[in-house]
């Protein structure tokens, strides 16, 4: 039996949450976007994040999966998980040091060299990411992980954001690229430091023996995932080369309509795919877990991709942010974004099991709609953060219900396996709504691809229709 935790306990057990938070949120909506847009311009930066994107997060997804498979057998005298984040985070630290360097490099030359440091920045972060996953349900007692679920909480949303728009975004915006890289590498490894001291014994033997199939199914499904959305981002930009996408208000607002049904097409495809690689015909016994996955994968590729694309947006939108000075107000965004994820997130697993699931899953859809059109409504600042704020409402209330949700419709002798989809989910929304999505707005403008983005949180609205929520109302 686990010894109970004392409350210092809980801090080097989630410590490096703010570590992963903190490196996402400055390369992903802020750095790698502005690198991108110094070395292609921005004629085709959109298309370029995109590609970098889409290639990074699908190596990350194995990695991790990888990872947590290799964490899980780890033998070492340090533990099962220290070593791997030891070694993930001084791996990132050299990339991001790389990284730094790239800033004098121009052209394409420069943008290839960013392409493969960023991987590799993925894959650094996603190896102590695996074993991080691992160490609440390896070192916190049952009757405890309540608490170090909501320690856990305030490590990875609204502190390393709060950090990240007064810190870091204010070094952006003023074009201290090195002086955010070092603010990111300081909490790497300060992070590490501290997760050393989670008290981890090292396992005598190998718990189990090595199944690769898994691992193997995994590689298939991203594989089948990664030509679905290529394939659909090959025909937006073929349908974008044609004299018909420029020849009046009209045809760009039906390319703009492709592009969505591109979109579409790639989430339904993906799912598709995905269930039948995974699970295969056991899943048509459960059509609500399909419904669920293209709800959930729906909802994600805006949820993911407005904060990828926000700096751009501010550059196109409002007057006097050129470059590194919409830096400021997208981390501020991404802020507010964050807190209001986690005041939300708090009440609504109380909220869920009251009014229903699909319910508060319905209202969350709504509110992330309705923060997207004001986003597009008013070129003013506060117009901004108050979308942010509707944003982040519809954030946190659709983590908590959908994932409840998700646990109640799949088989529970299956639980891992199915639920396992979702994590494919993610990587894909990241990936559909970038690479589909960059090239539409380089040609038609960031304000038509956010208007692309908060329909589809209606697509997955819709997807509800779907889903039989298995209880009633208030029951046991």
């Amino acid at each position: 039996m686990r010894q109970p935790l004392r409350w210092y306990d809980y801090i080097p057990i989630s410590i490096y949450w703010f570590a992963l938070t903190t490196r996402s949120q400055v390369l992903t909506p802020l750095v790698i976007p502005l690198l991108v847009q110094q070395f292609v311009g921005d004629a085709a930066k959109g298309a370029y994040v995109g590609q970098i994107r889409l290639w990074a997060l699908m190596a990350a997804l194995l990695v991790q999966a990888l990872m947590g498979i290799l964490s899980d057998r780890s033998t070492s005298r340090w533990g099962r998980r220290r070593p791997f984040i030891a070694a993930g985070t001084l791996a990132q630290v050299i990339v991001l040091a790389m990284v730094g360097f790239t800033a004098g490099l121009s052209g394409l030359q420069g943008y290839w060299v960013l392409f493969f440091l960023y991987i590799l920045s993925m894959v650094a972060s996603d190896t102590a990411h695996a074993a991080t996953q691992g160490l609440i349900p390896d070192l916190v007692p049952e009757e405890q992980r309540g608490t170090a679920a909501g320690v856990k909480a305030l490590l990875e949303v609204p502190f390393p954001l709060i950090f990240v728009s007064f810190v870091v975004g204010k070094l952006v915006s003023s074009g201290n690229l090195w002086g955010a890289l070092i603010a990111v590498m300081v909490v790497l490894v300060v992070c590490m430091v501290v997760a050393m001291l989670a008290r981890e014994k090292p396992l005598k033997k190998v718990p189990f023996p090595m199944d690769w199939r898994p691992f193997l199914r995994l590689v298939v499904m991203v594989g089948a995932f990664t030509l679905i959305i290529l394939a659909m981002g090959e025909a937006t930009k073929a349908v974008l080369r044609t004299p018909f996408a420029l020849s009046s208000e009209l045809s760009q607002a039906l390319v703009g309509f492709f592009g969505f049904v591109a979109m579409a097409v790639a989430i339904a495809l993906g799912v598709a795919a995905s269930i039948r690689i995974g699970i295969g015909s056991d899943a048509r016994k459960h059509p609500s877990f399909t419904w669920w996955v293209v709800c959930r994968l729906a909802f994600l590729v805006p949820a993911f991709n407005l904060a990828g694309f926000v700096i751009f947006f501010l550059q196109e939108r409002f007057v006097g942010m050129e470059a590194e000075k919409a830096a400021g107000p997208a981390a501020t965004a991404v802020m507010i974004v964050g807190v209001f994820v986690l005041l939300t997130a708090l009440p609504s697993g109380w909220l869920a099991d009251r009014v229903g699931k699909k319910l508060l899953i319905a209202v969350s859809c709504l509110l992330g709609a309705l923060g997207t059109f004001t986003l597009l409504a008013i070129p003013e600042v506060f117009v901004l953060y108050v979308g942010a704020a509707l944003l982040g409402a519809s954030l946190g209330l659709f983590y908590s219900a959908n994932w409840a949700l998700g646990t109640e419709i799949v088989p529970r002798e299956q639980a891992g396996r199915y639920l396992g989809l979702s994590n494919l989910a993610g990587a894909g929304a990241g990936a559909i709504g970038a690479y589909i999505g960059g090239p539409i707005a380089d040609q038609m403008g960031y304000v038509l691809l956010f208007a692309i983005y908060g329909t589809l949180f209606l697509i997955s609205l819709l997807a509800l229709i779907g889903i039989k929520e298995p209880r009633a109302v208030g029951s046991a």
